[in-house]
């Protein structure tokens, strides 16, 4: 029998492959790999010239390129672990990055400063010019375009500013990334590839995720809200990205003092994304602790369910629960209890707020059905019939009990596989 397609359940689709995301990530890592055969050329080319090892300049410079992505995609991540963002898109906004805009901004850059900044401005004040203004113009845009898909096809994924921040934060990694292959590799061939991989990697790693968390904050806001100034959001966003940008490039011009003032603003900027992030986390925890207490009449949440959903420590011991009492398996549908049960909270969040799809009530069913079966899966117990449909009250307070689902669930236990698992109880708040 089939089994309930949780993942299209949790990200809102019927399927579980979209073509905007397939032909995205395709485009995307074309783009990237190009790039990666570029670079590869660029090194034994210039390394043929200075009589060094190109490919191990390439290497070193891949290397050291990797360390600060293995470091800022999981700090990234770990501002949304309460609702996590699927997988697949992460990687799309990534390789966009790393890719797409990687490529476009390396000839619009070229373009700009061999046909418009230094012609008209003459060679040192042109290429300042295209160091401050052309490149946060071009770079940041590229890098935007991705979210503006985003908040396009999947404007159903980013609930808080905190989403915007993280695809933002992706997409900047991976541009970052191959950007730093080509600085690296420059400086290891130049003999300076210490002090520049000091300053890109250590010192200042976090500059185009700030720069381009503008940008998602922004979109965020245009996905979240109503209203005639979500149009303008994403544009206030992009100008904010440009203008961190071009500070921090511009202030390589006055040397140490210059680059000491823009580490400053961006790291005050960077504190004010993280409280941004600690009060969109508290919102989610208190839509739990709001929405989810009409559903205990359902069966499917209980008191203690929500205090274990509210904390990640909660989630973790749930899910260690689930794996020792049911498996894998069980540890596996726990998790998509906790997913599904705090997007049922968000869409009410977000249907009190305006901003919900016309199908909220279909994915509302959805997220039930998807926690019905989690919850039996987890439990490790043999299903129990549904209460007729008589036997209580139905309401119309946009909630639903027990009886007002049971179509929901019916069709759920027509699609499951259940694994019975006898003589074993749930701890307090998983009963």
């Amino acid at each position: 029998m089939p089994r309930l397609d949780s993942k299209a359940i949790l990200q809102g689709r019927r399927s579980r492959y979209s073509m905007t995301l397939v032909l995205g990530i395709t485009v995307s890592v074309v783009c990237m790999a190009g790039m990666l055969v570029y670079l590869w050329l660029l090194a034994m080319a210039g390394g043929a010239a200075a009589g060094i090892d190109g490919a191990l300049g390439f290497v070193v410079s891949l290397v050291a390129a990797v360390i600060p992505v293995g470091i800022l995609v999981p700090l990234i991540l770990m501002l949304d672990r309460i609702e996590p963002e699927p997988g697949w898109v992460l990687f799309f906004a990534f390789a966009w990055g790393a890719g797409v805009a990687v490529v476009a901004s390396l000839l619009l850059n070229g373009w700009g400063l061999a046909h418009v900044t230094v012609p008209l401005f003459g060679q040192e004040l042109g290429g300042f010019l295209g160091t401050s203004v052309v490149a946060p113009l071009v770079e940041e845009s590229a890098k935007g375009v991705v979210l503006l898909i985003l908040l396009w096809r999947r404007r159903h994924e980013i609930d808080t500013f905190t989403d915007g921040v993280i695809y933002a934060g992706m997409v900047a990694t991976g541009f970052a990334f191959t950007e730093n292959i080509l600085y690296f590799l420059s400086a290891f061939f130049d003999g300076t590839l210490v002090a520049t991989f000091a300053i890109r990697g250590i010192i200042a790693p976090f500059g185009h995720p700030v720069y381009t968390a503008m940008i998602g904050i922004g979109v965020a806001y245009a996905a979240t809200r109503t209203g005639r100034l979500r149009l303008l959001a994403p544009v206030g966003g992009w100008a904010l990205a440009v203008l961190l940008h071009g500070m921090w490039n511009a202030s390589t011009r006055f040397g140490w003092y210059g680059l000491a003032v823009a580490y400053v603003v961006l790291f005050a900027v960077l504190m004010g994304v993280l409280a941004l992030a600690a009060r969109d986390r508290r919102g989610q925890i208190g839509a739990i602790d709001r929405y989810l207490p009409p559903y205990i009449s359902t069966g499917l949440v209980t008191p203690s369910d929500i205090t274990m959903l509210s904390s990640m420590q909660g989630r973790r011991r749930a899910r260690e629960w689930a794996g020792r009492n049911a498996g894998r398996r069980g540890r596996t549908a726990m998790k998509e209890y906790q997913l599904a049960a705090t997007e049922l909270a968000l869409l009410h969040q977000r249907l009190d707020a305006g901003s919900a799809r016309q199908d909220w009530k279909v994915r509302r069913d959805s997220f039930l059905a998807l926690m019905h079966v989690a919850r039996d899966t987890f439990l490790g117990r043999v299903p129990q019939p549904v209460t007729p449909g008589w036997a209580e009250k139905p309401t119309d307070s946009g909630f639903l009990r027990r009886a007002d689902f049971a179509h929901v669930i019916a069709q759920a236990r027509s699609q499951q596989e259940y694994v019975p698992r006898h003589g074993q109880q749930a701890p307090p708040g998983l009963g």
